[in-house]
């Protein structure tokens, strides 16, 4: 991993969607919400914008863990930390 980006605040697993911008992912984060009015769950999903760092090779499909970092663009507040596969 890159020495000069620091993580910070949550930690997720999700799935790379898309690589077509410049050292950008797009990673898809499929969770559960309760919902106690109506007793429930509902599948929900988000999708987050992360940073490839240098020297890392990523296909679509691969599973990734992502961290949160500081601000590196408008989009961009995660970055990749480890391929899980």
């Amino acid at each position: 991993m890159n020495k000069n980006i620091v993580t910070r605040g949550s930690v997720r697993i999700g799935k790379v969607t898309s690589l077509k911008a410049k050292k950008t992912a797009t990673v898809v984060i499929d969770y559960v919400k309760v919902s106690p009015k109506y007793e429930r769950r509902e599948k929900r999903r988000s999708k987050i914008h992360a940073h490839i760092p240098d020297g890392m090779e990523l296909n679509l499909g691969d599973k990734v863990e992502i961290a949160e970092t500081r601000k590196i663009s408008k989009t961009k507040a995660h970055v990749i930390t480890k391929i899980l596969k």
